[in-house]
């Protein structure tokens, strides 16, 4: 399957999913993290134990879920717990390998905004808000963000800081951006088919830093792009 069949969308969730191929448990929440992490399970990762915020551990869903509290998770899942037993048992002591997060901005140290889109005290936009993602960034022991790659997202510096998530990596759908080990401000380490670095630093809200040894995204097999429209398909 050529890269150009594939969306910058579809690209994004098969490079996350790669990701999770030597994960033991992924914690998700809804959107193209679930979608991802629900790949993984059937290309890279069968043994992958998903984890959603409302309490279901284990969950094998076969479409993507309409929220957490969607009735398949609980239905598919090896057990379900009380949020409260989610968080104090498995999530603070770090019994989740991995974590998925989203927001609607990000800045160059990789923290996370999810509350509020201008002043706090009178927003342009009122988001979902923090919910977990702070406690899940500190237990878990690693943590991606999933995220659209664009000056809106992107921002040299956040409208309201809701978690300091210091990531692994961020996956976009233009590339994947890591922390520098000098300071931990993120770098683009890889490109996806197609894309460009000037396209990449057109779209971030500070001048990108740029990988010395910069890699490039094995284009998606016909079997990941399958998979995965079958799934949002379904």
């Amino acid at each position: 399957m050529s890269a150009e069949a594939a969306t910058a969308g579809e690209v994004q969730t098969i490079v996350a999913a790669r990701l999770l191929a030597d994960a033991r448990s992924c914690f998700i929440g809804v959107g193209r993290p679930s979608t991802a992490a629900i790949l993984a399970r059937a290309i890279v990762n069968p043994e992958l134990v998903l984890v959603y915020e409302s309490g279901t551990i284990g969950a094998k869903p076969y479409k993507i879920p309409l929220s957490i509290g969607d009735g398949e998770l609980a239905a598919t899942a090896d057990f379900v717990v009380p949020v409260v037993e989610m968080f104090n048992y498995w999530i603070q002591p770090g019994r989740i390998d991995v974590a998925f997060l989203g927001a609607a901005q990000v800045d160059r140290q990789g923290s996370l905004n999810s509350t509020v889109i201008g002043d706090y005290d009178a927003p342009k936009t009122r988001l979902p808000g923090a919910g977990g993602a702070p406690e899940i960034a500190t237990g878990c022991d690693r943590v991606m963000v999933v995220a659209p790659h664009s000056k809106r997202t992107f921002v040299e510096r956040l409208d309201f800081l809701t978690t300091r998530a210091a990531p692994e990596a961020v996956i976009t759908d233009l590339g994947v951006l890591e922390p520098d080990p000098r300071d931990g401000e993120l770098t683009l380490t890889r490109l996806h088919p197609g894309v460009t670095v000037e396209a990449a630093r057109e779209a971030t809200g500070w001048a990108l830093r740029v990988a010395e040894d910069l890699r490039h995204t094995d284009p998606p097999t016909e079997d990941e792009l399958s998979a995965l429209r079958e799934l949002v398909a379904r």
